[in-house]
């Protein structure tokens, strides 16, 4: 398969590693200082590209693959507010887009652990809350993960109407608490209080290594269809 890599930063060389070790070939790494270097590339010489830039970035980026006619496998996140006009471009162009906040397996299965334990929680009185932790290189706060688990929360707690960043509280919005400190890759605690008792849940990333396994699994998967996909798409049509 042969990968175009956008965005050449710590996550795009993870990504890279696993793809070269699967066989898979990198016909191109762009970021900010060689992105002309896409328009030596025309349709066949690019199976997908895997796009982790920047939020600044990542919208013409991806308009710019789907216009080319290769699949978009993205992870970059603070540019949501444009995914509708990418989705639309995609179905138009009869393209193939695939957007996680997370590629990692174990944060898609915390995804589901966290709705569940919203829906249980509806109604007992507790007050929800979360806290993100990212190293300090990273552009946007709260994370796409937290705000996927924010929306998760929504759907199933009844109370919650959106989400707030911290030290800003509003009623009836969850506050989320985004620290960014040293190279950790993301931690994630989901947390109910009430005057008897406090329970959280909580997912933490050792490595980027999961993040960008996925990825790359998921460019495999996205080859050859049209549609806008997520996770959910690929975990459910996985042996």
């Amino acid at each position: 398969m042969k990968i175009l890599l956008l965005g050449y930063g710590k996550m795009g060389k993870t990504i890279e590693k696993i793809a070269l070790d699967k066989g898979h070939t990198i016909v191109g790494r762009i970021d900010i200082q060689n992105r002309a270097d896409m328009d030596q590339l025309g349709a066949s010489d690019v199976d997908v590209a895997i796009e982790f830039s920047a939020p600044e970035s990542a919208f013409e980026n991806i308009k710019y693959c789907l216009q080319k006619g290769w699949p978009v496998v993205s992870g970059t996140t603070g540019w949501l507010e444009h995914r509708p006009e990418i989705e639309a471009l995609c179905n138009e162009k009869g393209g193939a887009f695939f957007y996680a906040s997370n590629y990692s397996i174990g944060v898609n299965l915390f995804f589901k652990l966290n709705r569940q334990l919203a829906k249980l929680m509806h109604g007992q009185g507790y007050k929800a809350s979360m806290t993100e932790i990212h190293h300090i290189h990273k552009l946007d706060a709260p994370s796409g993960t937290a705000i996927t688990l924010a929306e998760g929360i929504e759907a199933e707690l009844g109370d919650i109407q959106g989400w707030t960043l911290a030290p800003k509280e509003e009623p009836g919005f969850l506050p989320i608490t985004a620290e960014r400190e040293g190279e950790v890759p993301g931690t994630h605690i989901v947390r109910y209080d009430s005057y008897v008792d406090s329970l959280e849940i909580s997912h933490t990333a050792h490595n980027r290594s999961g993040f960008a396994s996925g990825a790359v699994v998921s460019a495999e998967w996205i080859v050859g269809k049209q549609g806008v996909f997520s996770m959910n798409d690929l975990l459910s049509n996985l042996d």
